[in-house]
């Protein structure tokens, strides 16, 4: 069997991995990349293999660094099925017609070819072991990461020895347990290879009392300020997580009081997707939506959907709240308010989303005292909050943990979808206290087992 390394080699984005066996082949996410002009020139790229050649394709969660580039996958010619989880998929097909009225990646985001991949989408719960191929099959489990994120399981015969089985786990983005919405991630019992994220490979989040905590002074010191809150978040977990959070905040008087605005259409529709899939909450989440708790509502919340009341929002005297998109102020309506507020030492900006390199908000965060927003060139007077324990992702330890827990002996651990530095840390953490050969993977790298 071989295994290429197409994407989410010492980087985060483009999540592209490829298993070969017996002359069949089976991708695993097909992501875009993002950051800096040297990863996003990669999705202008033809694929480095053939679309039509795909027997299936396997999604583990919604985000578009590892959905991105399935419309362009099948403009190329793939017509196989996409394998997800019913949530992944009302997920996926939203983050895309969301993105077609922003990317192009070659005009492959044609309403035809979001109309084919919405009828090539064939849904998957969790646990079901499903045989894709006569030379594979696979298993999703849970991996607490977004809504329907899950790990991969992939089971394929030696070539040699038709009886062997060989087993990979991909584990696609492990969640950051625990999570106030979601269930834990799933133990994986055994594999023979395994690619471990490794987002955050070299550090510790806060725990959820500290996060929770730092959220709840930060917002507070900057009402006494009289000033605004700036939230730039992802669409997709990290603002239900936060709008789950405040109501708590709001609903046991550790807050006051202040408009809260949700300016994103995106993430209006994706709130809809999570009322709809409830039984992938965790059971306290359940137990508080079945005694009538409106988890993501609470008094002073305002979504705004048109661009309309969005432009209105300035019109509301602070103290107030906006929680916006894109996460990595790359785009999206957040950039408005960071051009209007930024200016002003009594505003706060909270990061709670990871910062790909090359980002604006990489920038803010590594400490710019001055910034480019539509062209002009912006003083950042307002103070920036990095809270990391709201990351969807595992830290260090999760990570660690959740590798340990995993049967011995596992033949070999490739640390992949970090930049270089996590992902080396992580390998060699891996090597020091699991006693695991670990290894790096570069892109366009062929392993064979």
């Amino acid at each position: 069997m071989k295994l290429y390394f197409f994407g989410g080699a010492k980087t985060v984005s483009g999540v592209n991995y490829l298993l070969e066996q017996g002359g069949e082949k089976v991708l695993i996410d097909c992501g875009i990349f993002q950051g800096s002009s040297e990863f996003e020139d990669k999705n202008y790229q033809p694929f480095p293999y053939h679309p039509r050649e795909i027997k299936a394709v396997l999604i583990t969660h919604a985000h578009l660094d590892h959905i991105g580039l399935l419309p362009k996958l099948i403009q190329e010619g793939f017509s196989g099925p996409i394998y997800a989880t019913p949530p992944t998929i009302d997920l996926s097909l939203l983050m895309l017609k969301d993105a077609a009225q922003l990317e192009n990646w070659q005009n492959s985001f044609t309403k035809e070819n979001l109309n084919r991949l919405s009828n090539l989408f064939k849904p998957v719960k969790y646990y079901k072991k499903i045989k894709t191929s006569s030379n594979f099959s696979f298993k999703f489990l849970d991996a607490g990461h977004i809504l329907g994120s899950a790990i991969v399981e992939i089971y394929t015969f030696s070539s040699k020895v038709k009886a062997e089985k060989i087993k990979v786990v991909f584990s696609g983005d492990l969640g950051n347990v625990p999570n106030p919405l979601l269930k834990d991630t799933d133990v994986v019992e055994t594999t023979d290879y395994l690619l471990v994220e490794s987002t955050y490979g070299d550090r510790i989040h806060e725990g959820v009392k500290k996060r929770k905590d730092i959220l709840e002074d930060t917002i507070e010191e900057t009402i006494s300020l009289g000033g605004t809150i700036l939230i730039p978040s992802f669409a997709l977990e990290r603002t239900q997580e936060i709008l789950f959070e405040i109501n708590e905040l709001i609903e046991n008087s550790r807050l006051p009081r202040i408009p809260v605005f949700i300016d994103s259409p995106l993430t209006i529709e994706a709130i809809g997707v999570y009322k709809k899939h409830k039984k992938y909450f965790n059971k306290r989440t359940q137990d508080l939506i079945k005694v009538g708790d409106e988890i993501f509502y609470f008094p002073g919340i305002k979504f705004t959907k048109t661009a309309e009341e969005s432009k209105n929002i300035k019109k509301v005297a602070p103290p107030k709240l906006i929680i916006a998109g894109s996460g990595m102020s790359t785009g999206g309506r957040i950039l408005f308010h960071e051009k209007l507020y930024f200016g002003d030492s009594k505003n706060c900006l909270i990061i709670i989303c990871y910062q790909a390199e090359g980002t604006l908000g990489r920038k803010i965060l590594d400490g710019a005292k001055a910034i480019k927003i539509f062209g002009q060139k912006l003083g950042v007077r307002a103070r920036i909050v990095n809270i990391q324990g709201y990351s969807a992702h595992a830290d260090q330890r999760g990570i660690l943990r959740w590798v340990s827990n995993i049967q011995k002996p596992i033949k070999k651990v490739f640390a992949v979808q970090g930049e270089e530095g996590p992902t080396r840390t992580l390998a060699q953490t891996i090597r020091d206290n699991l006693g695991l050969e670990a290894e790096v993977p570069e892109y366009g790298q062929m392993i064979e087992f």
